[in-house]
């Protein structure tokens, strides 16, 4: 069985934009690059309604060409439980306001027992701190924690 993998919105907008200008932007579309090439084969990949929400977001284009990919990618549901979790993060975890649909991600995955998050946010999900705040969270709630990466530290699972 494929490992369930919930893909954030950082790692397709990493995936279909120009090429940066950026070194450092440029090094994670390469890295983003190479892991979706394997990714697409040897893992299961998982979306919700909030990537594609922020998918949507910005120039016209660019949208469209997220939401291109995301369409041939399975929706996880936005339920009752993901809710009472979210909630719960939004409380606990240090997010502030403006960045609560990244404690959505987290709870969607966490609900639908994904074993990985792949984000670039390593502000506020693939960020030390936040993660280990999630994982005394989600224990103590007795729900499952996904392993929360970047796409090049997944690069080996996905070869």
């Amino acid at each position: 069985m494929k490992p369930k993998v919930y893909v954030e919105t950082t790692v397709i907008s990493y995936y279909t934009a120009k090429p940066s200008n950026d070194i450092f932007l440029l090094a994670r579309q390469r890295v983003t690059e190479q892991w979706w090439s394997h990714a697409v084969q040897n893992l299961s990949l998982f979306i919700s309604e909030a990537v594609i929400e922020e998918a949507r977001e910005g120039d016209k284009v660019a949208a469209a060409k997220r939401l291109e990919h995301l369409n041939k990618m399975p929706s996880l549901e936005i339920n009752e439980d993901t809710t009472k979790i979210y909630q719960i993060y939004i409380k606990e975890l240090p997010i502030p306001p403006k960045a609560h649909r990244d404690a959505l991600h987290i709870a969607v995955a966490s609900i639908h027992g994904m074993d990985y998050i792949v984000s670039w946010n390593c502000k506020h999900i693939a960020n030390g701190f936040i993660i280990k705040k999630i994982m005394e969270i989600n224990t103590r709630l007795g729900i499952p924690v996904p392993v929360i990466v970047t796409p090049d530290e997944l690069l080996e699972e996905s070869k």
